[in-house]
């Protein structure tokens, strides 16, 4: 399959997925905006008024990195989650596999799908931030490569989930008792600093307090963590997780048996 071919083959399936959640923006776009919303009501103003500065930042500019970077990583997640097993419950993924389209390029394509999302969802949730806060930038290049990194990452972790999935009960499971409890200890909503040090010990082994902390850098310029060591650990999970999801799809796990 020469490079020309292989370009449509991977265009067709990003504009695929690119379409998929941009004709029902009401479902997938306008909620998290609706939600990031109301977590600065009732955070930002209600709460964010009695907890005061938090390095130097009101409490609702604070939070600003960790909602954006919230709301990146279920959209990524969920795009991919339920396509890839959506197209395996109607046997589409079958075609796919069969046809002369390496496995990486229709890899490449959902999560291309999942990074669109993300960033749309990401853009929007931005817009909303905006009437309730002003937002500093420190750094564009960290606050962008931090985002997109972080929506690839969840968009192979949604990947693999579906590819294991064997009814739509299992898309549901990953995201609600692991990714949510993850995310909201990931400090959104509060520094490691306030936390006993036990906690701060513990905190440090949840990945996603990483991201969040490297995307609060981008923005703020402040951080919880090394920003070497986030970028470490976001490129690696992105490395162990795209290897681990090319050699289930070569081995047709949870599609060919």
């Amino acid at each position: 399959m020469n490079r020309r071919a292989q370009y449509i083959a991977f265009r067709a399936i990003l504009v695929k997925e690119v379409l998929r959640f941009t004709r029902i923006w009401i479902q997938t776009i306008l909620p998290p905006m609706i939600t990031t919303a109301l977590y600065f009501l009732i955070f930002g103003r209600l709460i964010g008024s009695q907890i005061g500065d938090v390095h130097g930042f009101p409490y609702m500019e604070y939070i600003v990195p960790g909602l954006i970077l919230m709301t990146v990583i279920t959209n990524s997640y969920a795009n991919v989650v339920s396509s890839f097993y959506g197209a395996k419950f109607q046997h589409n993924i079958e075609e796919m596999l069969v046809a002369p389209v390496p496995n990486y390029l229709i890899m490449l394509g959902f999560i291309g799908g999942g990074l669109a999302r993300g960033v749309a969802v990401g853009v929007a949730v931005t817009g909303v931030a905006l009437f309730f806060t002003p937002i500093p930038l420190h750094s564009l290049w960290i606050a962008i490569s931090v985002l997109m990194l972080t929506s690839i990452l969840f968009s192979l972790a949604g990947l693999i989930n579906a590819i294991y999935a064997k009814s739509f009960d299992d898309i549901s499971v990953i995201p609600t008792f692991v990714l949510t409890p993850l995310t909201y200890l990931g400090g959104v909503f509060y520094t490691v600093a306030m936390l006993p040090p036990f906690w701060q010990r513990i905190s440090l082994a949840n990945p996603i307090l990483y991201m969040v902390n490297a995307f609060r850098y981008g923005l703020l310029g402040v951080s919880d963590v090394n920003l070497a060591a986030a970028y470490m650990a976001i490129v690696g999970f992105i490395a162990g997780l795209f290897g681990f999801a090319l050699y289930l799809l070569n081995r047709g796990h949870g599609i060919r048996s």
